[in-house]
């Protein structure tokens, strides 16, 4: 398997679903504005997110692929299906005990999570019910997370990366057309939420099918694989979910602070999701599962090889993305965001966000690689160890920017905690032995350093003033945006071509 083209193939049906994604955004901005309706709805949302991270696309996923993909190697067809199935049956069972108890729950929750919601009756019982109808998105999630495990070992990567577009969909086609039947017209983003789950799960079935992995119920405990991955997922259950953690405990800060706040962080957060959905969830995804087999089979020179590869490609492609969203904050949040409800003011606050976002982009990324060279070795409380200590610096630095950068510096923290994550992660795995760097490091950074000069120098130039892009017309900005994007990529690669850098030197086999 070709890793290059995976990976393309992976990040073009990536790239898909968050041009849709920035659709939907702009759609919900357009229509509902950064206020506390959007407010309530982001922290509804937020919930049942987190709890997806934990026991689906985080914990479970790095716990369950490793052990799926030894059992594919070491073990019978038969084997490995019931494995699949009792699996699916506990993580089934898991989800809906978990739903039930958190749609009872649900005030206790944002009493929790939102405590500064407690003051606004009418702000509060909104989110309250609308956390109650977004809150079975755990359920389908959960069953998804599970089947893009099961393909992405046979190494079905499209389908998996396609289905988030669904979501996507599901938000724009309720959020235009269906709002008007719902009082608050807001309710229309939580029934979006709880269909878009529904889709995700649906287009899942028929590919397992074909591949003779659809699970049947069979809810056996105390099968050997069962307890293996509960073993594993217990600890990584903190350890990969500490960036949805952090921004949960960033909601609670930004509660107390001005209304507004929690839409902008969530609307920078939105923008720096698309490289680290692009490049970061997408170079995990075709990792995990090449980095898991060749641990099983016992080739740690290759297993090595692996992760220089990931950390090269990353770096080449997240650092000019964090420079160009640092500079570019306010064309892009203005030409995606600024219409209708979402005013000049909302760009300025949500641009603040963004940049100190920007600062610990690579981090981000970097930690989506260094992470599954661990859980592939089924090493889970290295990365919980750091996962925590991460956890805990980000809540000092909050104490420490919020008084004066505000929103700004909740956002920071996140950013330079996830810098101080990667740091640690790549010592472990170099201590252990597990990763040893390939030559020509040293060359490699110093020719990425000239190139992103040459970015930097020429987006400053063409970007001018910030306040210019407040008052042009919606197709002014995105004609300027969309030549300034397209000069800055070119300057950059052909500076990275004319150092000798060849598409040739990235192709791997995995």
């Amino acid at each position: 398997m070709n890793l290059l083209r995976t990976l393309a193939a992976v990040s073009s049906m990536t790239l898909l679903s968050r041009i849709l994604g920035f659709v939907r955004d702009f759609v919900v901005a357009r229509s509902f504005g950064a206020g506390a309706l959007t407010d309530a709805f982001f922290v509804a949302f937020r919930l049942p997110n987190l709890l997806r991270r934990l026991f689906a696309e985080g914990a479970f996923s790095q716990a369950f692929v490793p052990i799926l993909a030894e059992y594919r190697e070491k073990q019978t067809p038969d084997e490995t299906k019931q494995l699949v199935d009792r699996v699916a049956s506990m993580l089934f069972l898991s989800v809906i005990l978990v739903t039930a108890i958190g749609m009872i729950i649900t005030p206790l929750l944002i009493t929790i999570f939102a405590p500064g919601f407690v003051g606004d009756k009418t702000k509060f019982d909104l989110t309250v019910q609308l956390t109650r109808i977004t809150f079975p998105y755990i359920v389908f999630m959960s069953l998804v997370a599970l089947a893009a495990g099961i393909l992405n070992t046979w190494r079905r990567f499209a389908l998996p990366a396609f289905t988030p577009v669904l979501l996507n969909l599901s938000f724009i086609g309720m959020a235009l057309f269906a709002a008007p039947w719902f009082d608050p017209p807001i309710l229309v983003l939580a029934w979006a939420v709880f269909l878009g789950g529904a889709l995700q799960l649906a287009i899942q079935i028929p590919a397992l099918a074909k591949i003779g992995m659809l699970p049947r119920f069979d809810p056996v405990w105390r099968d050997p694989g069962v307890q293996r991955i509960l073993k594993l997922m217990a600890p990584a259950v903190l350890g990969v979910s500490v960036s949805q953690i952090s921004l949960i405990i960033n909601t609670i800060f930004a509660s107390f602070l001005e209304s507004g706040s929690v839409s902008w962080l969530y609307y920078a957060d939105r923008l720096m999701e698309f490289p680290a959905g692009l490049l970061g969830a997408a170079l995990g995804t075709i990792l995990l599962p090449s980095l898991a087999r060749t641990h099983a089979s016992g080739n740690p020179a290759e297993f090595s090889a692996l992760l220089d590869w990931g950390l090269r490609l990353t770096l080449m492609l997240t650092l000019p993305a964090s420079l160009a969203l640092a500079l570019l904050a306010v064309p892009l949040l203005s030409t995606l965001f600024q219409h209708g409800a979402f005013t000049a003011l909302d760009v300025l606050r949500t641009r603040e966000a963004l940049v100190a976002y920007s600062i610990g982009l690579t981090g981000l990324i970097l930690v989506k690689v260094l992470a599954p060279g661990f859980y592939a070795r089924q090493d889970i409380r290295t990365p919980v160890k750091i996962a925590l200590f991460t956890l805990l610096i980000t809540q000092l630095m909050n104490l420490a920017f919020i008084g004066w950068l505000k929103h700004a510096g909740l956002a920071l923290s996140i950013g330079l905690a996830s810098c101080v994550n990667a740091v640690l992660l790549w010592r472990g795995l170099r201590q252990r032995g597990a990763y040893l760097p390939t030559a020509g490091w040293n060359k490699f950074i110093l020719k990425l350093i000239v190139a992103l000069g040459v970015l930097g120098s020429v987006l400053w130039f063409f970007v001018g003033n910030d306040a210019s892009w407040l008052v042009m017309s919606g197709k002014e900005r995105l004609l300027k945006l969309a030549l300034i994007v397209i000069g800055g990529g070119i300057s950059y690669f052909a500076t990275l071509a004319l150092l000798g850098f060849r598409p040739n030197d990235f192709r791997r086999q995995g």
